[in-house]
């Protein structure tokens, strides 16, 4: 198995990060690839075949942290590629989102 699981869409609130730019000031760390969770179920093939598939976006993956799950926002083709290429790890700028409070 190469993720935790796969899913299909976002399970925490809106963050407001949409650009490259907006999470720029998310700084990258390296995460394992089994501890993630996709929030796609599709792969477009021009991405992960694309060598300059990041040449006008980040060059890091975008993952959400949201109750101690990591979700694989954007990234997939980087995570597949880095799948095929047998490394358990890729790096990732992880945006850390608090539940919201009960009560």
């Amino acid at each position: 198995m190469i993720f935790k699981a796969v899913g299909a869409g976002r399970p925490y609130p809106d963050h407001g990060l949409v650009t490259p730019k907006d999470w720029s000031s998310v700084p990258p760390r390296q995460v394992r690839l089994d501890e993630l969770v996709t929030t796609k179920r599709t792969l477009n093939l021009d991405n992960l075949l694309s060598e300059d598939s990041t040449f006008y976006g980040d060059l890091f993956a975008h993952v959400v942290e949201y109750q101690g799950v990591l979700y694989l926002e954007d990234g997939l083709h980087r995570a597949v590629r880095a799948a095929l290429q047998q490394r358990a790890i890729l790096h990732a700028r992880v945006l850390m989102l608090n539940a919201p409070a009960v009560g």
